[in-house]
């Protein structure tokens, strides 16, 4: 069996001057595609909502749209959780909660249902890529909203060159895998 880091090093690829010129894209398709890595990951991700013996410690998944939804689903099926999907504005078909956040250039905005937690809720959110940390730090603020608890942030990817995990300091927070 290959090991976390060889399966996340197989199937995460760089896509050069991907949405703009100047970005480099991690693109994690190749990592879905192969069941037994993604398997993997979707174990690693889990792992984090358990306590020391394995046993589960959240009772709902947060995946922030949209490729944390692909990340958080499985995980809340492996931790025996719900899953709560946090999506940009305008696409919930319920009452929301809203949080907006500054991005390089402009501002945007995530929702949740207004029924997605109750108080005391054990809360795991999972998402793909931390960067700068404005879209996390928008959801943990939706979050405690409802007076839920947030066991922490597992994200597959942290890329260190930016400042996501000083925004976030203060915060539970795992990477799979930093570059």
């Amino acid at each position: 069996m290959r090991s976390l880091e060889q399966v996340l090093k197989d199937g995460i690829r760089d896509i050069p001057d991907y949405p703009q010129a100047g970005v480099i894209f991690k693109d994690i398709t190749p990592l879905l595609a192969d069941n037994s890595g993604f398997a993997q990951v979707v174990e690693a991700l889990a792992a984090t909502g358990t306590d020391d013996d394995g046993r589960p410690v959240v009772d709902k998944v947060v995946g922030i749209e949209a490729r944390g939804f692909i990340l958080a689903a499985p995980v809340a099926l492996a931790l025996g959780a719900g899953f709560v999907p946090v999506r940009k504005k305008g696409k919930l078909p319920a009452a929301t909660y809203e949080e907006s956040y500054a991005l390089e250039y402009g501002e945007a905005t995530i929702e949740v249902h207004q029924d997605a937690f109750a108080p005391g809720d054990r809360v795991l959110i999972i998402d793909d890529v931390l960067a700068t940390g404005g879209t996390i730090e928008a959801c943990l603020r939706l979050i405690r909203r409802f007076e839920a608890e947030v066991h922490g942030t597992t994200v597959l990817l942290e890329l260190s060159f930016l400042p996501g995990r000083e925004r976030l300091s203060g915060e539970q927070l795992t990477a799979l895998v930093t570059v």
